[in-house]
């Protein structure tokens, strides 16, 4: 594509400016052995740069193929400037770098039969996932599947193009199994505790509930990822030298661990820093509970208190404060021991990743999709801090904090932006008071767990803590608690 004069010319191999690492590797000779699906920010960030990482170590044989289940934006992002994108890390050591590793991008609902087609193909070994917890269509009070949710029913129902992930995925094994195309590995790569035993169980739940032949020849391994990867802005955009569509801003630090259990052959990923590991669950628990937990904690408490971005909040000395006790006092002690972990040193470690004013990540980003992201981050501590007689007051009232939240969407303080906003306003709004509002929500909403809204203790306890966020405000709250008032 050619640029007008005084225009920027558009990303290509011919037009990587200077100050950008190049490919280390011989693109043309690149082979497709991936299926992502989930083409987004983060994936671009993080696998699709460790799979770069392995092609340099000489894996030529793992190219992606990249997959946007909605939207096609990425894939018009990408493909004119032949999948190519840069990669700008930002705080210390930083820089620039180019990324190949992904050699084509699919729209699914326009080209479901070249999403199947690149699934089933004998040479593609391994589909990873970076979907979202709404792309799990789980019940998260039973973790099953919900065969009623329209898009599940639509895809077991048959007769039309898949629109969910086991929709494609079920197709892709069915073919694979016909064709003799060899096992995949499906590897979940979201926030989701022991998320490749949850995928496999679901995957399994809709195997099950098509009536049909249940596939085998796959694996799905559990993996934990991290990367703070915020939302690009249009600033961001205009610095570059270039035009490129698919530009990805992140933290220099990334971490991935996973499972070893992989059906066949896999890339290098050790390559880029992965850690390939017999059990992920330490590490993938304290980076739910801890830093994904701190998260939602700095922006339900942030956006109130009038932060918008990560740095600012955390460099707030109350919200600081209160995080660091969330964290130290109940979401640590939580966790299982570990050799591997020293949960006080990582709890240091991600409080100083967050302040970094060069990554400047909207709370708002953060904040959305809360229905689906609090079980795996508070709520299961709670539960399980409770079940051993513990109480757990610093997460009880960020859990009241994102209640506030909700009822200030109810409002019409702000956009809703979750997938249950419809019924958790709802419920809001038909009740009386903070304790009548906290255990409707608690027992009627689906979000929390069964166990939690038996515990009559603990439902009093999160509506007399709605009532103080709701009288108080955030900033009394917080100093009231920490003992600062």
């Amino acid at each position: 594509m050619s640029a007008g004069p005084g225009a920027r010319p558009r990303l290509s191999a011919a037009t990587v400016p200077e100050g950008v690492a190049p490919l280390r590797y011989a693109r043309d000779r690149a082979r497709s052995g991936i299926v992502h699906l989930g083409l987004g920010a983060f994936h671009r960030a993080h696998q699709a740069v460790y799979t770069d990482d392995a092609m340099a170590a000489g894996d030529a044989g793992w190219g992606i193929v990249g997959v946007s289940l909605r939207s096609p934006a990425v894939r018009d992002a990408l493909v004119p400037q032949d999948c190519l994108y840069i990669v700008e890390e930002r705080g210390a050591p930083g820089g620039r770098h180019l990324v190949g590793s992904i050699n084509d991008a699919l729209v699914a609902p326009e080209a479901p039969e070249r999403v199947i087609a690149a699934l089933a193909d004998p040479a593609v070994h391994v589909a990873t996932l970076t979907v979202t917890e709404k792309g799990y269509h789980r019940d998260p009070r039973t973790n099953g599947l919900l065969v009623d949710a329209p898009d599940v029913a639509h895809d077991l129902a048959g007769g039309g193009d898949p629109r969910t992930v086991f929709g494609f995925l079920a197709a892709a094994l069915d073919r694979r199994a016909a064709q003799g195309a060899g096992p995949l590995t499906i590897l979940s790569c979201d926030n989701l505790p022991d998320n490749g035993r949850l995928l496999g169980g679901l995957l399994d739940d809709y195997l099950a509930a098509r009536r049909g032949a249940r596939p085998g020849g796959w694996t799905s391994p559990s993996s934990m990822v991290d990367r703070i990867v915020p939302a690009i802005t249009a600033d961001d955009l205009a610095r570059l030298p270039v035009e490129d569509r698919a530009l990805t801003v992140c933290e220099p630090f990334r971490q991935w661990v996973i499972e070893d259990r992989f059906a066949g052959p896999r890339p290098r990923w050790e390559a880029g820093g992965a850690q390939i590991v017999d059990d992920v669950r330490p590490f993938e628990l304290a980076k739910l509970r801890l830093l994904n937990g701190a998260h939602s904690a700095l922006a339900y408490w942030g956006l109130p208190l009038g932060h918008a971005h990560v740095h600012e909040a955390v460099c707030d000395p109350d919200l600081l404060a209160f995080v660091r006790r969330q964290l130290l006092a109940e979401a640590a002690p939580s966790l299982p021991p570990s050799a591997a972990l020293d949960p006080a040193a990582y709890v240091e470690t991600i409080l100083r990743r967050f302040d970094n004013p060069a990554l400047p990540h909207r709370l708002a980003q953060i904040a959305m999709d809360g229905s689906q992201k609090l079980p795996q981050r508070w709520l299961a501590t709670i539960v399980e801090r409770a079940a051993t007689g513990l109480a757990s007051p610093a997460h009880l009232r960020s859990v009241a904090a994102w209640l506030a939240f909700v009822g200030d969407a109810s409002g019409g303080g702000r956009p809703a932006d979750d997938p249950l906003a419809s019924r958790l306003e709802t419920i809001w709004d038909g009740q009386a008071t903070p304790a009548d509002i906290a255990a409707a929500i608690v027992r009627s909403s689906g979000v929390f767990p069964a166990a939690f809204g038996a515990d009559e203790a603990l439902v009093g306890a999160l509506g007399a803590a709605l009532a103080e966020r709701l009288s108080k405000g955030p900033r009394a709250m917080l100093r009231d608690f920490l003992g600062r008032s």
